[in-house]
């Protein structure tokens, strides 16, 4: 292992990798930026240019892309309410309020130094435990996975706003019905695509993201005659300062988040996506309602929350695929195939065979990490100013970007309508005083808990075993009966009280 490891730090360190590194970090940066195309597309766009390169320096290359996206994909979502990508679709639920009253450069400070901290703690997580942790995840079986969902969908009543919950159960339900559009993924069968081949496929989660909170949120603008723009304040250097009561907010949930996405993300099929949805409603439970200012409305631990799980959470991801040969997330899928067409295996034999390449990879996420924020900092000055522009400049460039990067995610002009149409059921909603977070989660998580309580049924033969017959599944549905009763108890304190 130590010789492996110095052969790694020799091979990341020579002058053209260092290259492949600040180039990766830059163009995944500034592509994660552009709303709606995220991680995969970027790294996508990479392959191309990774031919007749050293396969360390193309895989060094596309995982400073991947990185660097889900790092950059979170300035859109504060500033603009259009997440980059889906994993930083819950960093808009406090980063944009933030911008919104002013606090724009202590957000992108905030989310910077968050995702700075999350990916230096995935990376010494992978270069420590990766071995272990592969070994780990492959004791998870589909009934664990299925629990593990439902897990998450007792996040809802954290998402909901106070006197929201029936609201936001009945928001993660219409979630989990529009993930059963599409393909089943057991039978093979089209449902619910009321014969449009447009739908086939199923829906896109940017697509939702988009819908229900960037497009909608310019829609609900005009209607309400609030639209954000026409001169907002600046953010100097300065105020990208973080002071002692910001620091001892945003410590100890960057430390525990951080963990918690990393171990969300070494489980195959997890992401990041999940991982920022967790931390986030996990932070909201741990913070109560005597959180001040409250979640939702531009809390600096919801903005640190969701960056530090998630991007811990794609350096995760790099377990499976690099110790298994397993895609962790849509986007090492992606990187799956880029390094067989460069001649490599990824699996134990990678290990083995090319521990030049298994360690220089993980050796450059540490610099890689490091170049991301000496990036970021210094532009966020020049960032904010697009608050200033007037808001009849800001709101179409919001729509624009909107529909090109759904449109640039599958290249369907059916996509587009489905965009718009779903747009026009949000604003209805939210204009009823109905949660979107708890969509988008339930949107998330139900095809994920379909799939594997599909399994989980024919595992044990149509039988409800599966929920003690093994440890951890045991241990997470005792886990989600607890978060199930525990409002319960809350609520009867509170009413007892009053």
């Amino acid at each position: 292992m130590f010789d492996g490891f110095l052969a790694g730090v020799d091979t990341a360190f020579t002058s053209f990798n260092m290259l492949m590194v600040i180039t990766g970090c830059f163009a995944g940066t500034f592509i994660g930026m552009l709303p709606g195309l995220g991680p995969a597309t970027a790294v996508a766009l990479m392959i191309p240019m990774t031919w007749g390169l050293d396969p360390a320096a193309a895989i060094i290359l596309m995982a400073g892309v991947y990185y660097g996206a889900v790092f950059g994909g979170s300035t859109s979502s504060i500033l603009i309410n259009a997440p980059g990508c889906s994993s930083t679709v819950a960093t808009a639920f406090d980063g944009y309020p933030m911008a919104q009253r002013g606090a724009a450069g202590k957000a992108l400070a905030v989310a910077a130094w968050s995702s700075f901290s999350g990916g230096m703690f995935g990376a010494v997580g992978l270069l420590v435990a990766a071995p272990l942790l592969a070994k780990l995840a492959m004791t998870f079986q589909s009934p664990d996975y299925a629990l593990l969902m439902l897990l998450g969908l007792t996040a809802v009543a954290s998402l909901s706003g106070h006197g929201q919950v029936l609201k936001g159960y009945a928001m993660a339900l219409f979630g989990m019905m529009l993930a059963t559009v599409g393909t089943d993924g057991i039978t093979g069968l089209p449902r619910l695509t009321f014969g449009q081949p447009d739908l086939v496929d199923g829906l896109n989660f940017v697509l939702i993201a988009m819908a229900t909170y960037a497009l909608a949120e310019v829609v609900l603008g005009v209607l309400e005659d609030r639209l954000p723009g026409d001169g907002g304040a600046t953010a100097r250097f300065r105020d990208l300062a973080l002071n002692r009561a910001d620091v001892r907010a945003v410590a100890p949930v960057i430390a525990r988040q951080s963990l918690l996405g990393f171990l969300v993300g070494v489980l195959p099929g997890a992401g990041a996506t999940i991982a920022s949805f967790l931390a986030y409603s996990t932070e909201k439970n741990l913070a109560g309602a005597t959180a001040r200012p409250p979640f939702g409305e531009g809390n600096v631990r919801g903005v640190a929350a969701p960056e530090s799980a998630n991007n811990a959470a794609t350096t995760g991801a790099f377990v499976p695929l690099l110790t298994l040969g397993i895609p962790g997330s849509g986007t090492t899928a992606i990187l799956l195939g880029a390094m067989i067409a460069h001649g490599l295996q990824p699996g134990p034999r990678l290990y083995a065979d090319h521990p030049e390449v298994f360690w220089s990879v993980i050796v450059s996420m540490f610099v890689g990490n490091l170049m991301l924020l000496v990036i970021n900092l210094p532009m966020i000055p020049w960032l904010a100013k697009v608050l200033r522009l007037p808001s009849h400049v800001l709101m179409p460039l919001v729509v624009v970007f909107c529909l090109l990067g759904v449109y640039l995610v599958s290249f369907n002009p059916g996509d587009v309508l489905v965009l718009v149409v779903i747009a026009a059921i949000a604003v209805f909603l939210r204009r009823l005083d109905f949660p979107m977070a708890p969509l988008l989660l339930g949107f998330i998580l139900g095809g994920y808990l379909e799939d594997n309580l599909q399994r989980a049924f024919i595992l044990y033969d149509g039988g409800l075993g599966f929920l003690w017959q093994r440890p951890a599944s045991a241990v997470m549905a005792i886990a989600t009966l607890v978060c199930l009763v525990l409002p319960l108890f809350r609520r009867s304190g509170i009413t007892a009280t009053d």
